[in-house]
Order: structure tokens, then sequence, then C-alpha cells
């Protein structure tokens, strides 16, 4: 962790010697001794890169850096917080003694530096030369190669348990599926919801994460969230309210609910009062690490407890995960098969092991290379599984772990901040990354899109899988295994590093204790969030609080001032559950914030907000419709995303012309704040999100829509209609400005509640670099829509939400690219244009609560698999109906 803490370090002195020397005036000249002698450590690092993971010497060294770096860096923060809020003064003396404190940090790093220095002047230590590092090419970001999913063996299972799953029985059958760790409870579990027999048997099919800390309520929201709509009144609903919901859904019909990773038997009670016995049509499949939550959930069925893989089937699964294709270059497979005989037949320890091979694979050209490379790899096992087989697992992670990139390890151990079976937003994890300075700028290239490219890497290093892709296939949600997750918390937690720990609640309070708070730097809690809170924690070093309940928090009024007191240098706060009534003046003391993502209840967010000069991300959840911004964003230099779910009405803009230049994201903002003034500031726009009355915005009465075509990096443009409290329908747009008007590089276009004719989507058509088009609900309506010819060059995916129509009429030249169509709540849709079915790149069909054009469905995927038969490639066009006609 050394490096990224020594370039985020680095960075910020400079920041604050260019922008705000006036904060250290005390203590400039120390600060510049600092800069200098961090760059040093920086060169240090960079070049020592490969043979530090040799040599204990300059591992031990390279700790000594870490650790004089992060007091620095405390004590470095804390001043400039005392500087910029005189009130913390005496919170700051009493825990730094700030004057005294840097200078003795001063001294401290000096002798570290020397130490440094008398290293490269000592030739035989370290040849730098040799290394050819000097320009940082060890350090620099390859992009990794593609990795698909891999599952394999279980066909035997599989099939035994969809016996199971098909048979008739007398009432609710309930399956479990019983395992280790890592064995491939979840992998079999999604075989079988995915299989074709599974999909005709069961119209109805939804699948839960449950894991050890759940609510009953979330669990019965999932489930609903699959027969209606989810609005404030069904969140209101006592879990009971829910259970009976739930219930009333399930009673009649065929349907499958998988819920995944079930911890206890009590568990099990809590959720099963949702399930109706009674409907003997119904399945519930269940995986859990636990045999007895199995024979308590159905005492008619054993549980089916799941093998380990076969020899076979275990080489098979490290040829996929090397090569993508079963083969083995025959110079490696001795080595290959001991190491998977090494790896005990666990799925997981195969994974883990491949993502470290197929880098080593793909390194080199040289099979001579490779073979050594692979030959280290099979020792490493060896060494690493020497000890107690029960920790097998764990060393196995451990190994992996060794083998990352300096610079992949923070943000590896940061994955332990999230929830178990959490669905992490990808949007959220690498703002945060680079909020905590694991994401360093290079040239050419976004921070976003370096911490993409990081991401990706650990992808396909096996260490985080997909869980969701955007419509354009970048990745949109990820989760990680829990066996991976707690690798993560137990390295991160250990004593040398304290970099991340969570909090739990324990039967004498919290573990680890409150009062151990202050010597970790990162903390997470997920549960008992007002107990923490009362019990005022103190965290001085705390640079991260997180909190992902499943439960909304509602702060009493004495507490809701606890968390900027108790941390005062946190980078990122993430506290969305936490409902603020009101926002603490000490909120605006939090300078150093870089990340911060706040619930209240209010309409207008303060003028205080701008003393946040470091704020990049700025996510603001209200329950008002409209938010009026009075904090000036665009003195805030380094804000990059500024995100909330209200119709936002933005300052006036300021005199300089470089105010706003950094800003990425806006959304959703007001028709009036849509200016030429503002697009002129927040030119290198590249999502923009409105939401209003567009009528105005589209006539010039309110805002301009003209002013858009100033947003010449502008990809994503929202336009969601909102006139409330008129109904819907009153804001119906009469039409849409000509393409010429829309951003040129315009790549992804949503519309919502525009009541538009489908006969201005021919202006849509025009619009030339036009990949995704989001049809939410009501966005066109009308009962025909004939496509007209020569547009839609490049659309890839179109979406279409709920509208009335009932004809569309298209053939294939109409959209010649198009890749995935989704259709929802289109009911009264009487087909699908079977033309499409000739477009080459189609691969998706989504139809949803669409059922008249089921039939055409069926027809287009019976052409495409056609198609695929003939040209022998198979697999590519997938095709889902939800629900299936019974």
């Amino acid at each position: 962790m050394a490096d990224a803490a020594v370039e985020f370090l680095l960075d910020n002195l400079q920041q604050l010697l260019i922008y705000h020397t006036h904060l250290i005036s005390d203590a400039k000249n120390q600060v510049e001794r600092l800069e200098s002698d961090l760059r040093l450590f920086k060169a240090f690092l960079r070049d020592s890169t490969k043979k530090r993971r040799k040599e204990e010497s300059l591992r031990e060294l390279v700790r000594q850096i870490r650790d004089v770096v992060y007091e620095a860096e405390d004590i470095i923060d804390a001043f400039v917080t005392q500087a910029a809020e005189s009130k913390s003064k005496n919170y700051f003396l009493r825990a730094f003694q700030t004057p005294v404190k840097l200078h003795g940090i001063a001294t401290e790093i000096e002798k570290v530096s020397a130490t440094v220095k008398d290293i490269y002047g000592d030739k035989s230590r370290i040849d730098f030369a040799s290394l050819n590092v000097g320009d940082g090419a060890a350090e620099e970001y390859e992009p990794p190669p593609v990795r698909q999913e891999n599952v394999v063996g279980f066909e035997d299972e599989a099939e035994k348990l969809i016996g199971y799953l098909t048979e008739e029985t007398q009432q609710l059958d309930v399956i479990s599926i019983i395992g280790m760790p890592g064995l491939g409870k979840t992998t079999l579990a999604g075989k079988i919801f995915r299989d074709p027999a599974i999909l005709y048997e069961f119209p109805i099919r939804i699948w839960v994460y449950v894991s050890q800390e759940f609510t009953r309520k979330n669990i019965f929201l999932a489930i609903l969230r699959e027969f209606t709509r989810l609005d404030e009144d069904m969140d209101k609903k006592s879990d009971q309210e829910l259970a009976r919901l739930v219930a009333s859904h399930l009673e009649r019909g065929k349907f499958l609910i998988v819920m995944d990773d079930v911890w206890t038997a009590e568990d099990w009670e809590k959720l099963q009062i949702a399930l109706p016995k009674s409907n003997k049509m119904g399945k519930v499949l269940i995986t859990s690490r636990h045999v007895e939550v199995g024979q308590y959930a159905n005492k008619n069925r054993l549980p089916h407890k799941l093998r380990f893989l076969t020899q076979e089937e275990s080489w098979l699964l490290l040829q996929l995960e090397v090569f993508g294709k079963p083969g083995c270059p025959p110079e490696l497979e001795v080595l290959g098969k001991l190491i998977v005989d090494q790896c005990d037949r666990l799925p997981l320890a195969i994974v883990v092991i491949g993502g470290i091979l197929v880098k080593k694979f793909s390194a080199s050209d040289d099979m001579s290379a490779k073979r050594n490379a692979w030959t280290k790899v099979s020792n490493s096992v060896s060494t690493y599984l020497s000890e107690d087989p029960a920790r097998r697992m764990e060393n196995i992670i451990a190994l992996s772990y060794d083998k990352l990139p300096y610079h992949l390890r923070a943000c590896f151990l940061y994955l332990g901040i999230f929830p178990e079976d959490y669905e992490i937003p990808v949007w959220k994890l690498i703002r945060m990354w680079i909020a905590e300075g694991f994401i360093q700028e290079k040239t050419g290239i976004t921070l976003e899109e370096t911490a993409e490219n990081y991401l990706e890497d650990l992808i396909n290093r096996n260490l985080l899988r997909v869980d969701r892709r955007r419509s354009d296939g970048r990745v949109k949600t990820c989760r990680i295994h829990d066996m991976l997750r707690d690798f993560c918390i137990k390295e991160a937690g250990n004593q040398r590093e304290n970099f991340l720990q969570e909090m739990k609640r324990s039967s004498d309070g919290f573990e680890p204790s409150v009062n151990e708070v202050q010597k970790f730097r990162r903390l997470c809690i997920h549960s008992n969030i007002v107990n923490f809170i009362s019990c005022k924690p103190y965290g001085p070093r705390v640079r991260s609080f997180v909190c992902f309940s499943k439960e909304e928090v509602a702060l009493q009024t004495e507490n809701v001032s606890a968390i900027p007191a108790a941390f005062k240098l946190l980078r990122v706060l993430e506290v969305k559950p936490i409902k603020f009534t009101k926002i603490p003046s000490d909120m605006y003391q939090l300078v150093h914030l870089r990340y911060l993502t706040l619930s209240i209840n209010l309409a207008i967010l303060p003028a205080a907000f701008s003393k946040l000069w470091n704020i990049q991300t700025l996510v603001v959840d209200t329950t008002s419709r409209t938010l009026e911004i009075k904090a000036d964003i665009w003195k805030m230099i380094q804000l990059r995303h500024l995100k909330t779910n209200a119709s936002t009405i933005l300052p006036k803009t300021g005199k300089s012309s470089k105010e706003g230049e950094k800003i990425r994201t806006l959304g959703t903002i007001a028709p009036q704040s849509c200016t030429d003034e503002v697009c002129e500031r927040a030119r290198n726009l590249k999502k923009l999100g409105i939401r209003g009355r567009l009528a105005m915005l589209i006539d010039g009465k309110s805002g301009s829509f003209d002013s858009l075509g100033r947003l010449e990096n502008l990809e994503k443009l929202e336009l969601l209609n909102d006139v409330f409290p008129s109904p819907p329908s009153e804001g119906q747009l009469r039409g849409l400005p000509p393409p010429y008007k829309f951003p040129k590089k315009l790549k992804t276009l949503t519309l919502s509640d525009t009541f538009l004719d489908w006969s201005h989507m021919s202006i849509l058509g025009l619009l030339e670099n036009l990949e995704v088009l989001k049809l939410k609900d009501k966005s066109f309506m009308g009962k025909c829509w004939q496509a007209a010819d020569g547009g839609f060059r490049r659309l890839e995916v179109l979406h279409i939400g709920r509208t009335d129509l009932v004809f569309w009429i298209a053939s294939a030249h109409h959209f010649p690219r198009l890749r995935r169509l989704e259709l929802q709540n289109c009911e009264e849709l009487q087909e699908v244009p079977i033309g499409l079915a000739e477009i080459e790149n189609f691969q998706v069909l989504d139809l949803y609560r669409t059922k008249f054009a089921s039939a055409s469905a069926k027809k287009i995927g019976e052409a495409k698999w056609k198609q695929e038969k003939e040209n022998g490639k198979f697999g590519a066009f997938k095709l889902s109906i939800f629900p299936l006609e019974e």
C-alpha cells in the first residue's frame, strides 16, 4: 500500500503548495521538504517493484516508508483542518499537537529518506539499471484478456436436482444444496436456474441472495419486485404485511425461488412464512454451508451434499480458465496437472490459481519462460498448502494476493468494505477507489478509465465476478465470493496494516471494541448503526466510513453530528441508509472529503458545502422532488461527479472560464439550469441528466436545448419529463429538436414520460453516433410505429418500456447493427417484427410482460438458432420471455 500512499500524499502536498498555501503558511518550509523526500520515495518504489518481492530488507524499508507516510498524511491533514476551521483547534491540538508533530515526522521521514539514498548509492544492494524500470514500465497497465465464465462438471448433480425440481409433490417442495465454501454451490444453482428444462417448466423464476446478515423485508421486496412495482407505500409495510403479499402472489401457479447462502435454520424459519406450503407446484432451492439448514427446511427430503470435482473435471476447469478452451501445450501439461492436484479438486481454488497462471502464460511468448513461471507457481502452491488442510483455501487466496501487482492490492482489499453477498455498483466502487487515492492519473487516460482497467484485471484474475453488464457490455455490478471477502477483511485488519475494519455487534458491545476504532484507517458497519454511533466512537485516522445497511437508519437529534465529530479526516463518507433531518455544521469541517453520499429530506443544499473544496463525487438523495444548490459548485475545483434524484437547480456560474472544467457527470438538473453559461463551464461533461418540464426546455421558455450543442464531449443524455403535480399525460411533448441540436458525440439517450408520437422516432434515427436508446415508460405512445428508412445506422441496444404500441412495422435494414432488444410491459404489442431475425449481430431478445408478442419472439429465436446451426455457432442468441405462458 506504500505506493498508493506516497502518490496520494505527494499529489495532496502539491495541491496545498499551489492552491492553498495560506493554510500551511506556518509550516510551508517543512511541507516543501516533505514533498522533496516523497519524490525520492516515489522513484524508489517504482524502481524496486520487482526486486522487493525477493528481498525482505527492501520490503521492510517499504513498510517503513508506508508507516511514516501515513503518519505524515494524518498530521498534515489535521494541520490543514485546524487552519481551515479555527473552532476545531482544541480538538486537533489534543489529538496531534500539530506543530510539534509536524517537525517530528519531518525528522522521521528524513531518516527513512537517508536509508533510501544509501541504497541508491550502494549498487550491490539493487541494480536498478538491470531492472529496466526506471521510466515506470514495470507498473504500466496492460489491458487484461477477456475472461469467459466457465462452468465445469456437476452435469450429474444438475440432472439429479432438476429431477427433484420437476417431480410432482403434495405440497411446496424445498431442495437444499449443501457444501463447504468454494465448492461451487452457487455455480451449480446458477447452472440449474438457467437450464432450458427449468426455463420451460417454471414461468416464474426468482433468485435472492440471503447471506449472513439479511433483513426479511429486503428479501420479501426482492421477491415482490418480480410481480409488481415497488413504491414508497410498499416500502412502509411491515414484514408481516409483505410476507402476506408474497404468499398471495405465490399461492397459485408454478414458481422456482433460489435462496442463495442461507446460514442457519433460524434464518430459514424467518423466511418461510412468506412461502405458501399449499402450492404443490412451487419449488424452493436453497444453498447453505450447513447441513442442519437443509434438514430443517425439508424433513422429508435429505439435503443434497455437493461432491468435489473429479480429477478430469478439475484439469478441464484449469484449462478453460487459462487458455479459454480445452487443450494445454505439452510442455506445461505435467506442471498444470500437478497444480490441479494441489488444489484438492476445489473449484474456487482452481479458479483463483487459474487467475495467476493466465497472467504468467500471457506474459511471454517464450515457452521456456512460461515453464519457469509455472514451476514457480507450483512451488508456491506447495509452500502455501503445507500448513493445516483446513486453511488450504485461505492459503491459495493468499498466494493469489501475493502475486498481485502492488497497484491492485489496495483496490482488492478495499472490496472487504462491502457487505457479504452485496451487489457492488461499479460506478460507486471506482469512485471510492479514486477518492482514496488508489488510482493515479496516467497520460492520455482518465482516472475513471484507469480504475475500470484495474477492475477488469481483478475480474480476469478471478478475484471478482461480473454480476450484471451495461447495455454497452461494460461491467455494471460485480460481487466478491464470501471466502475472498473474508480474506480481505482479515488481511486488511491485521496489526501491521490496520487498513480496514468491519464493526460487528457482539454480546458485550462491538467487535472489535469501540475504543480500538482510533487505530484503524477505514471502517465499515452494516447493522446496528445507531448503537455504534451512540457509543461516541473516536477515529482520528479513519479515512473511509461506509454503511450499506439494508434498512433505513434515522438519527436522533443528539447524534446528528456524531459522524463528522468522530472522523475528522474522512475522504470517503458513504452513508446513504442514514437519513439526515438536518446537515450538521461539523459536516462542513470535513475538508478532506473526496466522496460523499448523503440522504436528506431537504429542498436546499446549503452554501456551506462550498467549504468542501476537495470533493470529487457528491451524491445527494432527497425526499424532495426539487433541490436548489446554494453551494458554489463551480469553485469546487476537484468536483467531477454530481448526482441527485431530484430536479436540481444549479447556482449561477462564476467569471473564471476554468470553473467546472473537471465535471464529468451532472444529474438530474432542472431544465432552467440548461443555459449557455452552465454548458460552457461544464464543457467536458460525459453524462447529463435533465428532470422537469421538458416542453419548456425544448421551447426555450426555461433554459435552452440549443445550449446542449456546446457539450462536445457528452456521450450520455437522460431526459426525464416530470410535470408533477399535474398528471404525466399533460406534459406530452409536441416534438423533438432537429438532430443537429443534439450533442455530436451522443452515444446513449434515455427518455421517460415524454408521451411522444412514434413519428418522431425518425429524428432519433438520424443521430449519427447513437448506440443505445432507452425508451422508458410512456416515452412514446400510439398504436403504430412504422420504422423509417435510413436511420439508426449505429444503434446496438433498444429498450422499450411501458407503451400502448400495438403494431411495429420494421425490417432488418432499419436496425442494421442491433444487438439487443428489450421490451418491458408492452402489453398490447402484437408481435416483434420477424425481419429482425435477419440482423447478423442480433444476440439478445428480452420480453417482460409483453405476452401477445411472445409467439413472434419464439419464431425469431427459432430462426436465429437455425442460422447458428448452419454456421456451426451455438449459443450466441439468447431469448428470454417472462412470464412464460402456462
